[in-house]
This record gives C-alpha cells, sequence and structure tokens, in this order.
C-alpha cells in the first residue's frame, strides 16, 4: 500500500488527508458529528457555505451556521462573497472574535443564483476580482490559514483553474481543492482527474486537493495515486453515508474492512441523525422535517417500499420515524451497489451568468454593489 504524506492546512494536520466537502443544507453541525464520529475524529470538516454579507450583517441563519460544537477542532468555515471589502470584513470578523481556525473560499458552486451574480464558479474567469478577493481574504485573515475551492471553469470555452491557480499561489493560499468539472456540467458526466494532476504540477508551491466521483475508500486512494494530490474532498459519496469517513480512514491506513451496515444500523444512524437536527434546531420537529432530504439517500438500494418511502419522507416526529423504520426488514444486509453515485447527476446545463460576462476577463465592471447574497446555506 502506498503511504500517503498528511495534509497540512497552515498549522493544522490533517491526517489521513480527507475533507468533508461544504454542502448547502448539508454539512451543518449535526452532520459534521455523524462523519466525526465515523471517523474517530480524523480529517477535515468544513461548514456549508457562509455568506460575507450576511455574516458582516450578522444574519440569525448564518449566526446560528457558524456555531460549532465543543469537540471541533479545527472549526472550518466556507465563505462565499464577490465583493472584496466585504470578503475583507467578514474574514475580519472571524478573526476578531474567534469564529473560526480555518477559512475556504468557495468559487466552486455552479447554481444559477449564484452564478447569475457572477459568484461561486463563475467568478474565477474576472481574473483581477478573482486576484482582489483573495487578497482582501489573506490579509485579513492573519495567521488562519485561507483556503480555496474552485472549478475546471465556467464551460469548455472557458476554462480557468490553472490561471486561478497560479492567482493564489501569489496571493498567499494555503491550499486548493479542484472539483474535476466545469460549471456548465454541474454534477453530470465523469469528473476529468486529469485535470487534478495538471494542477498539481502547476501549483507545486501549496497542497493540491481533488475532488469529484469519489464514491469508496479505494476510489479516494486511486485519484490519489493517479494524480498526485495531496488530499481528497468528499462530497455526494456521503451522502446517506456519514460512515464513509470511517471508510476513508481504514482506506488511508490500511486498516481494511470498510462498513457495510444492515438497514437496523442505517435506521439507528437515520433516527440520530434527525434528533442531532432538532437538539441543533431546538425544535424536534423542524430536526425531522430538515432530515427529509435524506430518507432516499440513506435508504438507497434497500428494499422499502414506494408507500413506506413517502411516509418516511413526510414525517414530523422522531416517534414517527422510528416507528416507521421499525416496520422494516431491518436485518437486510448491505445492498449490492449501494455504495455507487448518489445525488443530483444532471449535467451540461447552461451556465446563468451577468449580462456581459464573458465579453472580457478583465474587466470587473459587471459586478453589481447588490451581487452579495444575504442568506447563507446556499
Amino acid at each position: 500500500m502506498t503511504a500517503f504524506s498528511p495534509l497540512a492546512i497552515g498549522p493544522h494536520i490533517v491526517q489521513p488527508p480527507v475533507v468533508l466537502a461544504p454542502m448547502a443544507g448539508i454539512t451543518n453541525a449535526p452532520f459534521r458529528t455523524l462523519c466525526r464520529e465515523f471517523s474517530g475524529g480524523k480529517g477535515l470538516f468544513v461548514s456549508e457555505m457562509i455568506t460575507t454579507r450576511a455574516l458582516v450583517e450578522r444574519n440569525e441563519k448564518t449566526m446560528q451556521l457558524i456555531r460549532f460544537d465543543e469537540t471541533e477542532k479545527p472549526r472550518s468555515i466556507q465563505l462565499y462573497g464577490v465583493d472584496p471589502v466585504t470578503v475583507g470584513k467578514a474574514v475580519r470578523m472571524i478573526v476578531d472574535e474567534d469564529l473560526a481556525d480555518h477559512i475556504d473560499l468557495n468559487f466552486g458552486c455552479p447554481v444559477p443564483k449564484v452564478t447569475r451574480k457572477g459568484g461561486g464558479s463563475a467568478l474565477p474567469y474576472k481574473r483581477p476580482l478573482l486576484r482582489a478577493i483573495l487578497n482582501e481574504a489573506v490579509t485579513n485573515a492573519g495567521d488562519l490559514p485561507v483556503t480555496m475551492k474552485m472549478r475546471k471553469g465556467i464551460d469548455d470555452d472557458h476554462i480557468t483553474y490553472l490561471d486561478a491557480g497560479r492567482i493564489a499561489v501569489e496571493e498567499g493560499v494555503t491550499a486548493i481543492a479542484l472539483h474535476g468539472r466545469t460549471a456548465a456540467q454541474h454534477y453530470g458526466g465523469t469528473a476529468d482527474w486529469d485535470a487534478i494532476a495538471r494542477l498539481k504540477e502547476h501549483v507545486p508551491e501549496i497542497p493540491v486537493l481533488g475532488n469529484g466521483d469519489i464514491w469508496s475508500a479505494d476510489d479516494a486512494l486511486r485519484m490519489m495515486r493517479e494524480t498526485g494530490c495531496d488530499g481528497v474532498v468528499v462530497g455526494r459519496g456521503c451522502l446517506g453515508r456519514p460512515w464513509l469517513f470511517g471508510d476513508l480512514v481504514a482506506g488511508f491506513e490500511g486498516t481494511g474492512g470498510y462498513a457495510q451496515p444492515s438497514l437496523r444500523v442505517v435506521a439507528d444512524a437515520m433516527v440520530r441523525h434527525a434528533r442531532l437536527l432538532g437538539e441543533w434546531l431546538g425544535d424536534e420537529a423542524r430536526g425531522v422535517i430538515d432530515f427529509r432530504k435524506h430518507v432516499a439517500w440513506y435508504l438507497k438500494g434497500f428494499s422499502v417500499g414506494s408507500e413506506m418511502r413517502k411516509r418516511l419522507a413526510v414525517t414530523s416526529s422522531l416517534d414517527a420515524l422510528r416507528s416507521g423504520l421499525d416496520e422494516l426488514d431491518l436485518d437486510q444486509p448491505w445492498p449490492l451497489g449501494a455504495d455507487g453515485p448518489r445525488g443530483r447527476t444532471s449535467g451540461n446545463n447552461r451556465v446563468v451568468l451577468p449580462d456581459g460576462w464573458l465579453k472580457d476577463p478583465y474587466d470587473c465592471a459587471f459586478v453589481s454593489e447588490d451581487a452579495e447574497l444575504d442568506t447563507s446555506g446556499g
């Protein structure tokens, strides 16, 4: 087995070199808790997207999203912003109020409400704007490490990741994560791992993390070997499978024995996930309702009738969730093929951009003052 070096994110050593990808509405404190429990506390677990404007304005929802459990070390926040001044203020607030130990910047989100304003995966096309945001973030971060996550580009005709990587190095970014797809691909097709290898060659000064199509621990190990990347970022592969982080630890440490939980074990994890959400939100019903989106991911591949799936997806109490699950054949073994792709897979989308965005990569006049989103979580 190939031995992989620990991943250094500033002063923070991540071993194994595995990072939970920020996912809107998913990687809140309860889900991060589950993933950390299965990993034995090993790895780096990043918050869902926090909007810089909402943070600076102390939006109530945003202030809840940045609450970390006392056991979360290091505390990792992902920020989204399109205005350098606002990004700088948000980073300074995080430093001054000791809100986190690591800041990641989002330049990878492909959803229309983000790209429409020139944010997320649209932003690196504007090279001077990217540089200004990174400069403000790093300058205001002090000793906190600043990393960034991005995609290959907007589409195959507007590839930006190599230019963006070089700008990141020049502005003092600590590490870069690359999702091997363009914004137009969303989550469709196959992730381009060769692009991850090219970025690693292009910016040898800092760690490069690979993201895209990691559905198992073996996928993560293969990406590391094939691309030479310094770490992996796992997103959709852990939906309904928080124990994947235990598999990743086993894979990197060579201890073997990947989890293949029975439906009974999965059901217990589902109830615990819903309970944690309720405790975090301060309301059991709200927690169970928020958990509904996870039901299909947890039950993927198991023999569960359509009526029961619908019933479980509309529950609003822990008792109803538990009783519904108890009606199933909980002795079912882990289904064949359930380790494969999950989550949205649509691709070849038209990327929604501000008018005139693609005319000139160096003209940033298209970014308006109201481009900052005012809510967090995507």
